[in-house]
Formats: structure tokens, C-alpha cells, sequence
């Protein structure tokens, strides 16, 4: 990962993501999928790998992404031991019509720990429009991914669906693990556009973003917005819950605790009887 040097770059961080997977699952129609970004790269003469760059939006942050589409045939193998060197995360890639294309994940990971280990990864169930040949179920995936503590998606390269919100959401889980704690508090005078893209998510629920007539490159961004909004609006109510919680807690505390007087004679001048000590 790395920053811009000059601020005449067009982006704030950048990083450099693998698509791995078994041949013909659709890491390239991943790719292709990708309207804005671009495929041009010194490597891209060579067989078996595929490249692409594009920029994404996560809260008001620039984040450059370099895409490497490893083929997923064996005698390219080589080729996918150099290209992992310095991959800040990657994304699993299975074709949901494919029963073997998914009981590989396995090997891949073993590859993935061996060549980079300590990657953050997403599960990504590729080809979502041929759910009616589906041979992995969805909770099944589901269920793996939440055993090796990956986070799960189904996208459509023809759809255009969950493409970039997979990609993003591998982006902020890259930079929560390197600590770089600048989400929603952006270093820098916002753009007309961030500026605007917070405006609508403040008064706008997630679910109701694709509903608005905006292009859909705009969708996303405050998709981005929003999640990221949530995200902290939940570590707020979390924090703010447990001081209340703490508060409460030594408050019945004291109301606990009995204030124990000593006894006292009755005064010399005392004619009750009640009074006298027997």
C-alpha cells in the first residue's frame, strides 16, 4: 500500500489486488465488468495474466486499485508465485454453477498462505445471473466463508451487480487492518461532489440509494458513504452503550453500600423505659 507523492496524483492510496480462482469461473468478465477503470500495463503482453486499474470512492478517500487476474491453469502457477509478492488483499473467486470450481477454494488458500500469507480475502460467488443452475448453495458458501473469517459475496459480471461493493469492501477491511483510521474524517477540503454525497446519506437510508435517478457510478459512491456511516454510527451507539452500562453499574453500586452507625447510650436524663439499656 502505498500514498500519493505529489498532490497532483489522482487518487489517495493506493493498492494491489489478486483475483485467483480455477480457469473459466469469470475473473476477467470481473474485470471487463469495470466500466471506469483502464487495462494498460508494461505486463500485459504476457500469457496468462490479466490487468486492470480503477478508482473507487471510499469516504471521501481516492483508493486506486491494481487488478492481477492470474490464470487458474497449473502450468501458469510460477507466474502466480511472483505476482502475490506485495498483494495487499485477495478475492476467491468460484463460479456458483460450478460444484469444482468452489471444492478448490481449498487448494488456493493453501496457496495464498504459502506465497502471502496474512492477505485479507473475500469469498466472491462469481455468475449470480446462472442462479438457475446453481450447484453451491448460497448458506454453504456462506457457512466457509464465515469459518475461515472472510467476508462473502454474489456478484454478476453481466449485471453489473455487487462488483464494485465487493472490491470496496475488500478495500476498507485492507485499510482497517493497517490501521489507517481516517474513515469519516477526511484530512483534506472535501470535493463539490463529497460534499454533496454526504448531504444525501445523511437524510437517506442505504436501501433507498438505488432508487434515486442518479448514474450509476454516483449509486456506489454513496453506497460507500452510507456503509461507512453506518459503520461508525454503530461503534458510536457501542461505545456509548457501554459507558451507560458502566455509569448504571456503579451507580447501583452505591446505592448498595448501608452507612452502619455505631450505637449510642440513651441520654442521663432519659426516663423511658424503652430508652434504658438492659
Amino acid at each position: 500500500m502505498s500514498a500519493p507523492g505529489s498532490p497532483d496524483q489522482a487518487y489517495d492510496f493506493l493498492l494491489k489486488f489478486l483475483l485467483v480462482g480455477d480457469s473459466d469461473v469469470g475473473k476477467s468478465e470481473i474485470l471487463e465488468s469495470l466500466q471506469d477503470g483502464t487495462a494498460e500495463s508494461p505486463y500485459s503482453h504476457l500469457r496468462g495474466i490479466d490487468y486492470k486499474t480503477t478508482t473507487i470512492l471510499l469516504d471521501g478517500q481516492r483508493v486506486k486499485l491494481k487488478l492481477w487476474d492470474t490464470s487458474g491453469q497449473g502450468r501458469f502457477c510460477t507466474i502466480f508465485r511472483s505476482y502475490s509478492r506485495g498483494a495487499q488483499g485477495v478475492m476467491l473467486v468460484y463460479d456458483i454453477a460450478n460444484r469444482w470450481s468452489f471444492e478448490g477454494m481449498d487448494r488456493w488458500i493453501k496457496k495464498i498462505d504459502e506465497h502471502a500469507p496474512g492477505v485479507p480475502k473475500i469469498l466472491v460467488g462469481n455468475r449470480l445471473h446462472l442462479a438457475f443452475k446453481r450447484q453451491v448453495p448460497r448458506e454453504q458458501a456462506q457457512a466457509y466463508a464465515e469459518r475461515l473469517g472472510m467476508t462473502f459475496f454474489e456478484v454478476s459480471p453481466l449485471c453489473n451487480f455487487n462488483i464494485i461493493e465487493s472490491f470496496t469492501e475488500l478495500a476498507r477491511i485492507v485499510l482497517l487492518r493497517h490501521r489507517l483510521n481516517w474513515l469519516g474524517r477526511p484530512s483534506k477540503v472535501l470535493s463539490l461532489q463529497d460534499l454533496c454525497c454526504r448531504t444525501i446519506v445523511s437524510c437517506t437510508p442505504v436501501h433507498l440509494v438505488d432508487k434515486l435517478p442518479l448514474p450509476s457510478a454516483l449509486r456506489s459512491h454513496l453506497k460507500s458513504f452510507s456503509m461507512a456511516k453506518g459503520l461508525n454510527a454503530r461503534m458510536m451507539r457501542g461505545l456509548s452503550y457501554s459507558l451507560t452500562t458502566s455509569s448504571t453499574h456503579k451507580r447501583s453500586s452505591l446505592c448498595k453500600v448501608e452507612i452502619v452507625c455505631p450505637p449510642q447510650s440513651p441520654p442521663k436524663n432519659c426516663t423511658r423505659n424503652s430508652c434504658k439499656i438492659s
